[in-house]
């Protein structure tokens, strides 16, 4: 009666997997993801922003972005949109009175605060700054509203508030054969190529004004997209908050002021990189400040060379102010600090956490602090007793903690799990009794098949606990061999893990067409402390090379992976561990590398992530040992040995890891006459797979799984 029984339940369980439905390539456009969450001051309500796909109305095969705001009560009685507006809403802020909602939103390209009264009313524009506003932050009375304008190089030199004196930097401009600032400042001469020098130079200016001509002198001069010799500096302004309001300056001169923050009703605290005597491309530094609105004096709190102070953040009652710390220069976890915001730094505590922070929210009593941490494969909620500087975890490693706040009573955060990449829950602060407030994306993905990853681990060479796992194809049958993908993770402190929402989708729906998918975090991750992701310190390639594979054997060693259909894949870094990993080892059968860097020599010069060259291989290209380290790391100098059918992938603007790179890989391999195949995305930055245009993120989805087809199916 018992085997009866079981094959009763066997035969059951495969016909509802029939009946689910599979995990399509246009259901990434399905997917909404949810940010932004905080409770109204009273804790009464939650208020969260929500990103969708849409259709293009005007191109059928186009999808848009749209971001709109949220509000849900603590019992998820009442959930839902508040905002429609064609160009959306971002940013929100709750008022201190939880009758206001101010967020920004696009006015002729520029964004712009907004308020949306909560007891009826259309949203009225509060700002109207020529070079846009974000971040607003309300003062405690309700009265004003901080917020921060960006404005170039340019802007500067003649803006009669923010550079009254007219004056030039104090930090060297780096102009070469100019050893005095004040002799960049603008000329007077009238524009005439045929002119004086000074007028010529006038003429020079000009073209450079209107796009003609980039003259580069900054060291930072890659941005994601674009070369630009621009440099912009973040300040800081007060408005009333009332129609017709003006706003007023802050902050002054060639720096930039970030992640604002009330102390009292007239006095800020903020970050910024004030060294008068360095470029800002130079230096790495950031320092916290106390800001008086008044007199709009600057204090510094905590800066010390060659240290960056980060996520500054005062307790409700500002007595205690906690904050990261962390060398510059150097791969390093920065350390979780408390001390007394009228302390100094003699009165700093660590508190021991070996995890980098997302984020910080004290609770309303101060009596702990909640932090998110990656950690082992999800991103982890976690209570530190600011009395004993305890650290407790509160949620699981199989998922992952989102956008989060904290109420008196409870807890509201976003999770990713396997069920369901984004919803909103509430729970106790002890994350007991988690309750369930959307339905955004499990509501339609009620019916479909899903995959769930099983975990695995092993001790590799040096001791060092590599954590592994495997996800059956969605329609997995006991006894058959199944073609499996290695998925390799960039960074390469990234991490992967069930709590990881990027690759929710693309591993799922490897899974419905038939593959097995084996991911893990080798050495260089993230979310294991410090030590293990500076394993891969001058080790880009063996060391890791050895973790993945090993990973992959752990999968095979199950019995139900086809070693003969074998094909790996990953992007930026991973895209370089793939390439290397093909040319050392011969297993695959189909290969595809994304936005990778081949060639660690010519990275330096050509991607805007330089800086992972010194910090990573002990220097530069032109010094010897580095050099050394650079060309035996570099997999284009072991580019005869691939044999791998390959395809490339980089898009066309893409200035963090430079386009020049997948160039040289294909060009090699193409002359070499090896299987190759190249794909550019037009328009496409570093960004593609995760905010770029869907369009393109779907046609790389298929292409992968095309081209793999077309080796370990055996289509054509």
């Amino acid at each position: 009666m018992k085997s009866i029984f079981s094959l009763c339940c066997c035969l059951l369980f495969v016909g509802l997997l029939k009946a689910q439905q599979d995990i399509l390539v246009t259901d990434l456009t399905r997917i909404q993801s949810i940010s932004n969450v905080s409770f109204s001051p009273d804790g009464s309500r939650i208020l969260f922003t929500v990103q969708t796909i849409n259709p293009d109305p005007k191109d059928k095969l186009e999808y848009n972005y749209s971001t709109q705001l949220w509000l849900s009560d603590v019992q998820g009685k009442s959930t839902k949109a508040i905002t429609f507006h064609r160009d959306g809403a971002n940013n929100p802020v709750w008022s201190p009175d939880n009758a206001q909602i101010a967020f920004t939103r696009s006015v002729d390209s520029k964004p712009q605060i907004f308020i949306l009264p909560l007891n009826g009313g259309e949203a009225w524009q509060l700002t109207s700054e020529k070079n846009g506003a974000t971040n607003p932050v309300w003062n405690p009375d309700g009265s004003s509203i901080i917020f921060s304008s960006s404005y170039s190089f340019t802007d500067l030199q003649t803006d009669t508030i923010l550079n009254f004196d007219k004056v030039m930097p104090s930090w060297p401009m780096e102009k070469a054969g100019y050893a005095d600032n004040s002799l960049l400042k603008p000329g007077v001469s009238k524009a005439d190529p045929n002119g004086t020098m000074e007028e010529v130079r006038a003429y020079l200016a000009q073209n450079e004004k209107d796009r003609k001509a980039k003259v580069i002198t900054k060291l930072q001069f890659q941005l994601e997209a674009s070369v630009s010799n621009e440099m912009n500096f973040n300040h800081l302004f007060v408005i009333e908050v009332r129609p017709d309001a003006k706003s007023r300056a802050l902050t002054k001169g060639y720096y930039s002021f970030s992640n604002s923050q009330f102390i009292g009703t007239g006095q800020l605290l903020v970050q910024s990189d004030m060294d008068p005597q360095e470029h800002p491309d130079r230096s790495q530094e950031n320092e916290v400040y106390s800001l008086e609105l008044t007199s709009k004096n600057l204090k510094k709190i905590l800066g010390k060379k060659g240290m960056s102070y980060g996520q500054a953040k005062a307790s409700p009652s500002e007595k205690w102010l906690v904050f990261t710390q962390g060398q510059t220069n150097r791969v390093t976890i920065p350390t979780l600090n408390i001390m007394p915001l009228q302390g100094s730094e003699k009165d700093i505590r660590t508190i021991t956490h070996d995890r980098s922070i997302s984020s910080m929210v004290f609770s309303p009593d101060e009596a702990s602090l909640f932090i998110t941490s990656p950690s082992n494969g999800g991103v982890v909620l976690h209570k530190i007793n600011l009395s004993t500087l305890s650290v407790e975890p509160l949620s699981s490693v199989d998922e992952g903690i989102g956008s989060f706040d904290v109420s008196q009573t409870g807890v509201t955060f976003v999770k990713t799990a396997v069920s369901s990449p984004f919803e909103l829950f509430t729970a106790d602060q002890s994350m007991k009794n988690q309750k369930q407030i959307t339905a955004l994306n499990s509501s339609w993905l009620t019916g479909k098949a899903l995959s769930k990853p099983e975990k695995f681990f092993f001790k590799n060479e040096q001791g060092m606990t590599i954590e592994y796992w495997v996800m059956k194809p969605t329609r997995f049958e006991a006894g058959k061999k199944y073609p499996t993908i290695l998925n390799i993770h960039g960074g390469p402190t990234a991490m992967w893990g069930p709590g990881e929402a990027s690759m929710w989708h693309e591993f799922q729906y490897y899974c419905a067409k038939g593959y097995g998918v084996v991911y893990c975090n080798p050495r260089g991750s993230g979310g294991y402390g410090q030590a293990f992701m500076r394993a891969n310190i001058n080790d880009w390639g063996k060391g890791p090379t050895s973790d993945v594979l090993k990973s992959l054997e752990g999968a095979v060693s199950q019995g139900w992976i086809d070693t003969s259909k074998l094909a790996v894949t990953g992007g930026s870094y991973a895209g370089y561990l793939v390439a290397w990993i093909i040319a050392h080892d011969h297993r695959f059968k189909a290969a595809c590398s994304q936005r990778g860097v081949y060639d660690l020599t010519t990275f330096f010069g050509e991607g805007n992530a330089w800086r992972l060259v010194p910090n990573y291989f002990g220097g530069y290209p032109w010094e010897p040992e580095a050099k050394k380290n650079l060309e035996r790391e570099s997999p284009i100098n072991y580019v005869k040995n691939i044999q791998t059918p390959f395809l490339i992938f980089h898009g066309e603007q893409d200035l963090r890891t430079g386009v020049i790179q997948s160039e040289q890989l294909y060009k090699s391999l193409k002359v070499l006459g090896k299987t190759v195949e190249y794909v550019r995305h037009p328009g496409a930055t570093h960004e593609l797979t995760r905010s770029g245009n869907n369009r393109q993120r779907i046609d790389q989805m298929l292409r992968t799984w095309e081209f793999f087809d077309r080796f370990i199916q055996k289509k054509v």
